[in-house]
């Protein structure tokens, strides 16, 4: 995460900085006025007697607001596929996959970030959560640091960033200038980039090569982006780094084969992967497991094809790690 102080680097009052140029910053009433251009702040017409219903009232209209996300994130699947095609071969040339965001957005990122390493055994440094304001801002707001534009490229500045990394700009509303900057530092690099955006139209699609916008509608209680959009934001999110790691090889038919098994839980998901991918009993999927340090994916490959641990791990190096060409290589 990004360990920025924006109460050491904002920009002086009522301006701030792009392109070496001083631009004035919005006033209260300027900004009023913009919200209402983002769908995600209007009056829901659906909810407006929330505050009348009784508690499974309340329930079923929120419930009947979030049966909408998913429907809205199927449409941008041609647009979620550029970014995913892009995360994968940054990896492949050594680059990351990094998500920016503020509030919610950005602890949206770091939550799917972070994740990675468990579920597909890759480094930390893999993928990267970043967020307006550092770490503090994962539990507590961090006033003004979404307001920042310099602060953005500062904090991937932080993060040696090269043109190899993929960069991944997230706001519900699409008008957070801490994303807008990240991503116009990141275009200049060379960077694909990437922003996801619950309203048409959004600034920070203006340095993005893919632009996802999975268009919810108003939030159940206005202005509240925490809930739809932020359920549209995490659908997307979980999209894109599954389907990165399925096409890093970290996966085998649809098994976690890369799982990390670094506590006692994961070790028995471990061993119940190997026994669903093989279909062999519960001692030889331990034995395999025992001679491979709990590597599942090295595992699997023993038991499929009869070889040691030393022969299976030589055979999926040789197929860069993906399980399913070595099995049909061994047949």
């Amino acid at each position: 995460m990004s360990s920025h102080n924006p109460s050491t680097s904002d920009s002086p009052a009522n301006t701030r900085i792009k392109n070496n140029a001083a631009v004035d910053t919005p006033t209260v009433n300027e900004l009023a006025k913009s919200l209402n251009k983002v769908v995600s702040e209007g009056r829901n017409p659906d909810t407006l007697d929330i505050d009348t219903l009784s508690t499974q009232g309340i329930l079923t209209r929120l419930n009947n607001e979030d049966a909408k996300v998913a429907n809205a994130v199927a449409l941008q699947i041609p647009q979620i596929a550029k970014a995913v095609d892009a995360a994968t071969i940054s990896i492949k040339n050594g680059g990351r996959l990094i998500y920016i965001g503020a509030g919610t957005s950005g602890r949206l990122g770091i939550l799917d970030a972070v994740e990675c390493r468990p579920t597909f055994s890759v480094p930390d440094e893999m993928v990267v959560g970043v967020i307006a304001g550092g770490e503090k801002a994962v539990q507590h707001a961090v006033e003004g640091a979404e307001d920042d534009f310099n602060a953005g490229r500062t904090d991937l500045e932080s993060l040696s960033l090269t043109q190899n990394d993929t960069v991944i700009g997230i706001s519900a509303s699409g008008r957070t200038p801490y994303v807008s900057g990240a991503l116009e530092y990141a275009r200049s690099l060379g960077c694909f980039t990437g922003a996801i955006a619950c309203s048409p139209n959004a600034a920070i699609f203006e340095n993005a090569d893919t632009a996802i916008c999975p268009v919810v509608g108003p939030e159940a209680l206005t202005g509240s982006t925490r809930m739809k959009s932020g359920t549209a934001q995490k659908l997307v999110l979980n999209m894109i780094s599954t389907s990165t790691m399925i096409k890093l090889g970290k996966t085998y038919q649809n098994l976690m084969v890369d799982v990390n098994a670094t506590n006692e839980k994961l070790k028995a998901r471990a061993l119940r992967i190997v026994m669903q991918a093989t279909d062999c009993s519960e001692d030889a999927a331990l034995a395999a497991l025992s001679a491979c340090n709990n590597k599942a994916k090295v595992a699997i490959l023993m038991v499929l094809t009869g070889q040691t641990a030393e022969q299976a791990a030589t055979q999926l190096s040789a197929n860069d790690g993906y399980l399913r060409k070595a099995v049909v290589e061994s047949k």
